[in-house]
């Protein structure tokens, strides 16, 4: 017997190494979750005998099939003198059987011979079946047998048997049958972890309808069986998957479940409630996220700075640095730690909107201590942003005090981004050789400099007219292996472009071919503009077809660029080429593109095509601009038909909602005072002053002719006065008509009197 014992005993402790403890990945993790290990009820302490008859009634059972001592296994189990044995040990018995044909056949000889059929003896000991049959190939069939066969006997379901089933079906796509399990259990048996399951199962299948409303009897007031926190957990990471199955559940929805779950003070993580914080606030329901986290705190919700910093990032976009301030409040309140994400999305957002001050108060914040409730280090990045913000700003030095203050640091030595970010400042405060100087310093500092370093030092010196400066360089950066991009070039090409230095603008071109640097769409456009204003049109279509065989579709601005150049050199055929290969890239001509070629067909002579185009900007839903009227105004005029041009500006101030510019007057008067209407450039005058259009120095340059002629010197006295009030400088143009004209009558003094306390100016008018 002490051998059979042994041998009992150490099957038994084999059989449990063997039986699964836990899930092999995360996916089973996730699916294990919701179930507890055991849900018997609880086993009667274990005594002596009953482990004794157990052991003995395995060593009976390893026996062969046919030779089972059947009067002696029922002397052990059933006997007459005694009640029968709990329902534990039949279970354990039933798992230590070697395969789920032994199972199987000890679960029918108990079913044969119990005398209490309707005992917890037949499911305790089927559930053991259904554990054998879950470890064999093709168990869901087996299982669904046994099922269908325990169905039949109508031998009720324990708690583990159901969830065996269930997630068993479950992996096995064979999600009405789960259901099937589910609703054969008896209702006092379907505790929450078995609802667990079985919503995990519906949702993995995408059945996310039948998912909710399992969920909704859970999340009642007064519900038998309420949500736990692996509810939580199984609902709240379906619904944050973004490749679901199934259909969406919009953000409302997810609220009202966060709402119903808090209230069973059953609470999303950190991770899964920033997630749903974002995912409102990128739908532009940033509100609705500020009541849910705020909702979430008020009901005892465990909060994190992750949630937080995910509403502040949305508050800062909308500038609401009223609402950012009270949140970072409430966090001090709530003992929620701000962390130095935290105050670098503060920080970020101040300096993006150019409130650098209030950046450096936050900023110090950080370093306040406890008094302030605050002590978090800033980190690199922390700078560098405050550093950046500082330098738009135009206040480099302070950003320099800034990176004095994170030498001392150890953990925050300036790095590339914080020299870029100052050169960049420097370069765009016109300090070149500021900049220059950092640069120096920065490798000096054994900081490597990189593409973004050499582009906006190259683009700084461009832009501030040291282009062969800007070339040296560049090739001195590329001879030490720091290679451009087509950033580099663009600025190069654009600014060799503005001087009309085209064949340079080429060879850079050609260079950044043969260097393998694949010129972007950028780097076209600019190629193009350049050679369109410098005339040199067939170049620029050879760059346009190069620039559709890299694969980038030319834009308006191209098209629009070419149309004009086409114009400028009356190629009429070629404009019309360009519109049509407009129309076959899928690009309607814009209102740029109908002012081009208004103004064209009117500085021909070709007015009854320029009112044709007209009609049809106006049909295709594009409004005429004060460029599209002056165009025609101007091309009236100097086809001296003066009154057509005063019937379209009339037609503009009367019907159109454009009103006329500076520019449209100033035509108009200069045309009439040539024509020697002066009274009626005079009322023009007047009615500019109606409508708040503020004349300008030629505005008095065309009157001062006009009136020079009538000999009109109390207007031009008027005239003198109003462009004084206006702070409207005389040009070198005022000083000769006035000069001419006044001394010629005597009147110096009030000709010193006008110039005095200004300073004349070389207007190119």
């Amino acid at each position: 017997m002490s051998a059979a014992l042994t041998v009992s005993s150490k099957q038994s402790k084999l059989l449990r190494f063997l039986r699964p403890q836990t899930p092999p990945n995360l996916s089973s993790l996730l699916r294990h979750l919701s179930a507890e290990p055991d849900h018997h009820p609880p086993a009667p302490p274990p005594q002596n005998d009953s482990s004794s008859v157990v052991n003995l009634v395995v060593e009976l059972l390893q026996t062969t099939d046919n030779d089972w001592n059947e009067d002696k296994l029922h002397q052990l189990l059933f006997p007459t003198t005694s009640p029968p044995p709990p329902p534990h040990n039949l279970l354990q018995i039933t798992r230590l059987l070697g395969s789920t044909a032994k199972a199987l056949k000890f679960f029918n000889w108990v079913q044969a011979n119990s005398p209490c059929q309707d005992s917890p003896l037949l499911s305790f000991t089927l559930e053991a079946v259904f554990e054998h049959a879950s470890r064999e190939p093709n168990s869901h069939n087996k299982l669904l047998d046994l099922f269908k066969t325990s169905k039949s006997h109508k031998i009720p379901l324990s708690v583990n048997a159901a969830t065996l089933l269930i997630r068993c079906f479950g992996r096995a796509q064979m999600v009405d049958e789960s259901f099937l399990v589910y609703n054969e259990l008896c209702p006092s048996r379907r505790l929450t972890h078995i609802r667990n399951i079985l919503i995990d199962v519906l949702f993995r299948k995408g059945r996310v309808d039948d998912a909710l409303h399992l969920l909704d009897e859970m999340l009642q007031p007064k519900a038998e069986f309420p949500p736990n926190s692996n509810t939580g957990h199984i609902v709240f990471s379906a619904l944050s998957k973004r490749d679901k199955v199934g259909r969406a559940v919009d953000e409302e929805e997810i609220v009202g479940l966060v709402s119903k779950f808090a209230e069973h003070e059953v609470f999303p993580n950190s991770i899964w409630l920033t997630q749903l914080i974002s995912r409102l606030c990128r739908s532009g329901r940033t509100d609705r996220a500020w009541d849910v986290l705020h909702g979430l705190m008020k009901l005892g919700g465990v909060m994190e700075a992750a949630s937080c910093n995910a509403l502040l990032t949305a508050l800062g976009r909308a500038r609401e640095f009223k609402r950012m301030n009270t949140l970072l409040a409430e966090m001090k309140e709530m003992d929620i730690q701000p962390n130095v994400v935290t105050f670098g999305i503060l920080i970020n957002h101040l300096c993006k909107f150019r409130r650098v001050d209030e950046a450096l108060e936050v900023f110090e914040k950080m370093n306040g201590g406890e008094s302030n409730g605050f002590l978090v280090e800033p980190d690199v990045i922390t700078y560098n942003t405050l550093i950046d913000g500082l330098c738009k700003v135009g206040r480099q030095e302070e950003g320099l005090g800034l990176v004095e203050r994170m030498r001392s640091q150890p953990r925050c030595m300036p790095n590339t981004v914080t020299y870029n970010c100052l050169i960049d400042g420097y370069c765009k405060a016109s300090m070149i050789e500021a900049a220059r100087e950092l640069f120096d310093q920065m490798n000096k500092d054994g900081v490597p400099p990189n593409v973004v370093t050499l582009n906006t030092l190259v683009d700084g010196m461009c832009k501030h007219g040291r282009i062969n400066g800007a070339v040296e360089f560049f090739n001195e950066m590329q001879g030490k292996g720091l290679k451009g991009n087509a950033v580099t070039y663009t600025a190069l090409i654009r600014a060799f472009c503005n001087v009309n230095n085209i064949e340079k603008a080429m060879e850079l071109f050609d260079e950044m071919l043969e260097a393998g640097c694949s010129p972007d769409a950028i780097v076209y456009y600019t190629l193009i503009s350049g050679l369109s204003q410098a005339g040199k049109l067939d170049r620029a279509s050879f760059v346009l077809s190069k620039m559709k065989e890299a694969g980038f579709s030319p834009d308006i601005v191209s098209f629009n660029v070419l149309i004009n150049g086409f114009c400028r050199k009356n190629k009429l055929d070629e404009a019309y080429e360009m519109l049509k290969e407009m129309e076959n890239a899928g690009i309607k001509p814009d209102g740029v593109t109908y002012n081009t070629l208004i103004s064209h067909f009117s500085k021909t002579g070709d007015f009854s095509t320029a009112h044709r185009l007209m009609k049809k900007m106006v049909k295709e839903g594009l409004v005429p601009t004060v460029v599209t009227y002056g165009a025609l105004i101007h091309a009236y005029c100097l086809n001296g038909n003066l009154d057509e041009a005063m019937k379209i500006f009339r037609d503009m101030s009367s019907t159109s909602k454009v009103p006329p510019n500076t520019v449209i007057y100033n035509i108009l008067i200069n045309s009439l005072c040539r024509k020697n209407q002066v009274d009626l450039a005079l009322s023009l005058m007047d009615d500019m002053k109606v409508k708040g259009v503020k004349p300008n120095t030629n505005t008095f340059n065309a009157m001062f002719k006009g009136l020079q002629e009538k000999n009109w010197l109390s207007k031009a006295f008027e005239l003198m006065d109003r462009m004084t009030e206006h702070a409207c400088n005389p040009d070198y143009i005022t000083m000769e008509i006035l000069t001419e004209w006044l001394s010629a009558v005597g009147e110096t003094a009030k000709l010193k009197s006008f110039v005095q306390g200004y300073e004349v100016s070389a207007s190119a008018a």
